[in-house]
This record gives structure tokens, C-alpha cells and sequence, in this order.
């Protein structure tokens, strides 16, 4: 709700609102009872309205707004009617736009959101990255899978779902400011009940760091479930995701190599990431005999578990099972236990 007889204030909010994706009611006055002053999630007093709004009933999620940068009695007007926040435009602008949009969204908790970092290639990230996705998803969780690895193959591949249409990775290459959580949603390719943001097979390899920032905070936005392959390198846009991770799972096979290469992601990786777990799989056979514990150990990482081994795991093209698909496999039972072991919301640490 708008509530304002400046003009030119007015057209300033119409435009914030229309760029938040908001309709708002607009009012001169306090409206009558029932008029939607205290049903309305979020009002927005122009300055010059302060004094006829006065009297209104209390409520939560009031903002007046001003444009005068030197007016030192706009925080007075502001406590008079009870306003939780005093904004000046234009200086306000990105905010206010982002206050509106997180109403119109319903905004609640953030997703759970998890990152999977393999330690060296081909230890297997990808694979358990799909397969949380897919066993989230099929625990009845709203779930995105996200492919930030533009060098990886795709997971929209892995999950048999190349051809299947909605958008990828080069259509957010160059975003800007927020991005729509349910129009994201919406946008993207849906397999095996959850949603998928991966790469095409064009020659766009890098999407700008803001871009990152603003795709992954409008998925978070959306709650339940958001699972975020990474590659191993960690350039500006690779930090942006780790910045919006609740964890990440560094996945090391059981041989001393791997271990050593893992120590520099680990390094590399820690400078952002507060909370990073490890996952080991197991090492060749005949190899370096090193246990779960010992790589732990050698990492300093606290250990989530060791991957089991699962016979036959492929893709889901040709009709097969994505990883996780089986719901009594052995990989589906792992990913299962972690997602019991963790809180069904993100926020203060899981």
C-alpha cells in the first residue's frame, strides 16, 4: 500500500513497485476500516502524509518516505506514526525495491543450501550433488540443483534431461540487481521433481560474478532445498556462491594424492566458506590403504561419511536411473541419512 498525494513521489513508487513485480493500492489518506491499512504487508507513507496517517492504528511494516536529505524531523514524524524503517530516495532505491519484491514473494525461511566440491577430478561431487537433489526432492522438499561448473559436462546431462526445455546458465550470464525467485523457478528445466540450472552446449563458460550473486539469492529465496556443484578452482564468481552456502562438502577419495591435491581446495575454499565438511569415497583397489578417518584426519575437516560404492550407476537417458534415483540403493540411503541429520531450514549454522 502506497500512501501519498505527491505526484511525483507517487510515480517514483509505481515505478519501484512495477520493478519488484508489485501492484500496489494507492490511498491519500489512512483508508477506511477494512480499507487494507492493517491487512497490507508492507506501507509506504510518503513524508508528506505523515500527519494524516497520525492517528491510524499501530502496525508492523511501515516505511515513510522522503526525498529531503537535509530534513533532521523526518525520524521524529517517523516515530510518531510508528514506522519500522525512514528511506530518502533516490539513495534508497535498491533497497526499497528489494523490501517490496521480498513481500511480494512471500519471502520465508531460505533454502538449506549446499555445496559440493570434488577434491580432485573425478572424485565423484557431481554424482552425490544429483544425488541429494534427486533424494530431496523425492522426500517431498522444494529443490534446485545448480550447475556452476561450466566446464563439468552438465547435470541437466547426468539426469537425462539435455533436450528438455527451460532456460540455462547463458540466459542469467549478464543479470543485474534482483532476480525473481518465482519467475526463476519457473524458467528452468524440471526433472525428476526438482529444478535444474545447468549449462547448454554453447561456448559461454563464465557468467559475471553479480550474476551468480543474484541467480543463487533468488533461488535461496524460494525455501527448501538448493544443491550447488562447484568446480574446484575458486575465481570471483565461484566465491559469490561459496559466500551463499550453508555448507559445502569437499568429496576426497581415500588415497594419499587425492588428499594432497584436496588440501589446496580445502585452503582455497575455507577463505569463504566457514563450515566445510568431508565426504570420502574409496580409493582404488591395491592403493594407498588410507581410512575415512585418516583423510579427515590429514584434512582437518570434520567427516560426514564415506560414499558407498553403487553398481550399475549411470545417467537417467535410455530410461536408467539418475544417482540417487534408486530410492533403496545404497547412495540413495547416504543422502537420505545426511538430509535427516541436518535442520529443514538454513540460518545461524546446521
Amino acid at each position: 500500500m502506497i500512501v501519498t498525494e505527491d505526484v511525483d513521489l507517487l510515480d517514483d513508487l509505481l515505478r519501484l513497485c512495477a520493478a519488484a513485480g508489485a501492484r500496489p493500492e494507492v490511498h491519500h489518506g489512512v483508508p477506511e476500516r477494512g480499507g487494507g491499512w492493517e491487512s497490507a504487508p508492507l506501507v509506504l507513507v510518503g513524508d508528506d502524509a505523515a500527519d494524516r496517517v497520525r492517528g491510524a492504528a499501530r502496525r508492523r511494516g511501515v516505511v515513510l518516505v522522503g526525498r529531503d536529505q537535509d530534513d533532521s524531523g523526518v525520524w521524529r514524524r517517523a516515530v510518531e506514526i510508528g514506522a519500522d524503517d525512514v528511506l530518502v530516495l533516490p539513495d534508497g532505491e535498491r533497497w526499497l525495491v528489494d523490501r517490496i519484491a521480498d513481500v511480494a514473494e512471500g519471502v520465508g525461511r531460505p533454502a538449506l543450501t549446499v555445496g559440493l566440491i570434488g577434491g580432485r577430478g573425478g572424485a565423484g561431487a557431481s554424482t552425490l550433488a544429483c544425488a541429494l537433489a534427486v533424494t530431496a526432492a523425492r522426500a517431498g522438499r522444494r529443490t534446485m540443483l545448480v550447475d556452476a561448473d561450466p566446464l563439468g559436462g552438465g547435470l541437466d546431462v547426468m539426469l537425462g534431461g539435455e533436450t528438455a526445455e527451460g532456460l540455462r546458465w547463458p540466459a542469467f550470464a549478464q543479470s543485474r540487481g534482483r532476480v525473481g525467485g518465482g519467475a526463476l523457478e519457473e524458467s528452468l528445466p524440471a526433472l525428476h521433481d526438482l529444478r535444474v540450472l545447468s549449462w547448454d552446449r554453447g561456448d559461454t563458460v563464465a557468467v559475471a560474478p553479480e550474476a551468480v550473486r543474484a541467480v543463487l539469492a533468488a533461488a535461496r529465496r524460494r525455501g527448501g532445498v538448493v544443491v550447488v556443484d562447484l568446480p574446484r578452482r575458486v575465481d570471483e564468481a565461484v566465491a559469490e556462491a561459496l559466500a551463499q552456502l550453508d555448507l559445502g562438502l569437499l568429496v576426497v577419495p581415500a588415497e594419499l594424492r587425492a588428499v594432497a591435491g584436496a588440501r589446496r581446495v580445502t585452503s582455497a575454499v575455507s577463505m569463504v566458506l566457514r563450515d566445510l565438511r568431508l565426504v570420502t569415497t574409496p580409493g582404488p583397489p591395491g592403493g594407498d590403504g588410507l581410512d575415512a578417518d585418516e583423510v579427515a584426519r590429514l584434512l582437518g575437516l570434520p567427516l560426514v561419511g564415506e560414499l558407498p560404492r553403487e553398481h550399475g550407476l549411470g545417467t537417467s537417458r535410455g530410461g536408467g536411473q539418475p544417482p540417487g534415483g534408486a530410492a533403496r540403493g545404497p547412495l540413495a540411503r547416504f543422502c537420505a541419512a545426511f538430509w535427516e541429520q541436518l535442520p529443514a531450514h538454513a540460518g545461524g549454522g546446521v
